[in-house]
């Protein structure tokens, strides 16, 4: 059960079969809604690219079609191929494993290889990691942020591989030059 005021953990993982250089996965677009009283039906789903270089996200004429959207005003976006003004539509957003977005202002533009893009608007609302190991890609993404990723702290202070028992005064088997004690016996999970 979750303390009263806490945000809900939302999470999803994407595998893919090999090594992937593009982030797609099925999501639900449909009207936006007040959470308090979701649909009672899903909306369609469509295939969306994560797109981290994207400020905001994205849907297609496609999708405005299949919905029913009406537009909700106008932007001027950026874009690759210049700036241009396009419609804007309030929807939901419905993401793998019951993470959902009930309310997202989203432009209307044509997208290569999808229906959706989601941009940092939603990146950046929660932890986005991708790794690529024993050749495949996993994506995962988790909301409310929850910690710092750090990579490069956490290479600086590697988990030693002990051998023969040391003591807490020694020099750190890492070889940094700190006691064991101040260096990677303090950096261990309790």
């Amino acid at each position: 059960m979750q303390p009263q005021g806490q945000l809900p953990i939302l999470t999803f993982t994407s595998t893919y079969t090999g090594l992937s250089r593009v982030l797609v996965n099925d999501v639900r677009v449909g009207e936006a809604f007040d959470p308090k009283q979701p649909p009672k039906q899903l909306p369609p789903q469509f295939k969306a690219i994560w797109d981290t270089g994207a400020t905001n996200s994205v849907i297609t004429q496609k999708v405005i079609d299949q919905c029913g959207l009406k537009p909700t005003g106008m932007t001027v976006v950026h874009t690759a191929q210049g700036t241009t003004t396009t419609e804007t539509f309030l929807v939901c957003i419905l993401l793998p494993n019951k993470v959902v977005l009930p309310e997202v202002r989203v432009s209307k533009l044509p997208i290569r290889g999808a229906d959706v893009l989601i941009g940092m608007d939603i990146i950046s609302q929660g932890d986005f990691a991708v790794t690529n190991k024993d050749g495949k890609t996993v994506f995962s993404f988790r909301m409310p942020s929850m910690e710092c990723i750090d990579f490069v702290k956490q290479s600086q202070h590697p988990t030693p591989v002990i051998s023969a028992k040391v003591s807490r005064n020694d020099p750190c088997p890492c070889g940094s030059g700190k006691k064991y004690k101040r260096c990677c016996l303090a950096a261990k999970p309790s």
